[in-house]
């Protein structure tokens, strides 16, 4: 709009007209729910004006401003980028990637593990692999550093023992001085046992409470390393040598006393255990009193079993043997893990 030129009779000059401000901007509306953005948008160059068509007041087409449904723009804004001490880019605050924040976890439970069974063997002192070996070394010294009546009590208790659950009481009536092992096996199984050799025999010779029954005990204290009481051990389970009559322990009997008449014939029924953490056998044989025969001795093995018609069986011998072995075995175990003698 162009204003009529000044004229004399105008005492006041005239103001000049304003040319009329563009109208402002609408205000940006507030975020809705469907169309949040992560941040901030990126600022624009200078001298760049933004594009009309991004703008949320913008119509999508023409005359879809008046329409009242008219969806806007999806709009995205990108992560604003801040720079560490270096001038890298870097997101704005601290993100431990997943796969970062899982092998961390790892390795810390990882440590924490490790730790904790350290320090479990220092409370509970295991020393591992070195323990055992000691202790397997120091077994074989107990026949001389255990008293006797500790490695054959003068009485033991046999609870469940006997055929049927049965309780059993043992009281000791001979006991053989320690020797070598010449002439206390067949022939066959002193060969069996060769290999692991023998460093002592000790043997002692129990009665029931009824006295009919009587059975003697022994340990062989052998030469062999862990290693090869092992191997002894798998070729008796493998071969099943503990359970073949022409490789049956000797009895030990003496006069004036109810083992007296306690021979080979009598040999009723035996049981062999070769141990793999101490360097020993522990073996039972077990027959009638009175002295009579046994054509054919069972194993203890068999005779234990419910169903054996043998006499041996019937009369329980197998459980005279079996419940005496495995009671002298667990008291041996016990000086085997904890001794508390010195030798004499």
């Amino acid at each position: 709009m162009n204003a009529p030129a000044e004229t004399a009779e105008e005492s006041t000059t005239r103001l000049r007209p304003v040319p009329p401000e563009p109208p402002a901007a609408p205000p940006m509306p507030a975020s809705r729910p469907d169309t949040a953005a992560d941040g901030p948008s990126r600022p624009q160059g200078r001298g760049t004006e933004p594009d009309p068509a991004l703008s949320w007041s913008a119509p999508s087409a023409p005359g879809a401003a008046s329409a009242p449904n008219a969806e806007r723009p999806m709009v995205s804004f990108g992560e604003p980028e801040l720079y560490d001490d270096q001038a890298r880019p870097r997101p704005l605050g601290v993100r431990v990637r997943p796969r970062s924040a899982a092998i961390a976890a790892c390795l810390v439970l990882g440590l924490g593990l490790i730790g904790g069974a350290v320090t479990g063997s220092w409370l509970v002192g295991d020393s591992g692999d070195g323990a055992t070996q000691d202790s397997f070394a120091a077994a074989g010294s107990l026949w001389h550093s255990v008293p006797v009546d500790r490695l054959f009590p003068p009485t033991v208790k046999g609870t469940g023992a006997g055929p049927g659950g049965a309780d059993r009481t043992w009281t000791r009536v001979a006991v053989a001085p320690d020797s070598g092992c010449k002439g206390a096996f067949d022939p066959l199984l002193q060969k069996a046992l060769a290999p692991a050799g023998c460093s002592r025999l000790l043997r002692a010779t129990y009665t029931d409470a009824t006295q009919s029954f009587v059975t003697t005990v022994g340990m062989v204290f052998t030469k062999a390393d862990a290693a090869s009481m092992d191997a002894l051990a798998k070729r008796f389970q493998n071969e099943n040598l503990g359970t073949r009559t022409d490789l049956m322990p000797h009895p030990f009997a003496e006069k004036d006393t109810p083992a007296a008449r306690f021979g080979d014939k009598q040999r009723a029924s035996w049981t062999i255990s070769v141990l793999t953490d101490a360097p020993v056998v522990v073996y039972a044989v077990s027959g009638w009193s009175d002295g009579r025969t046994v054509d054919t001795p069972v194993p203890a093995e068999q005779a234990t079993q419910s169903g054996t018609t043998a006499s041996p069986a019937q009369a329980g011998l197998g459980n005279e043997a079996q419940g005496l072995a495995d009671r002298i075995e667990r008291a041996l175990r016990k000086d085997v893990t904890s001794p508390t003698e010195k030798p004499s």
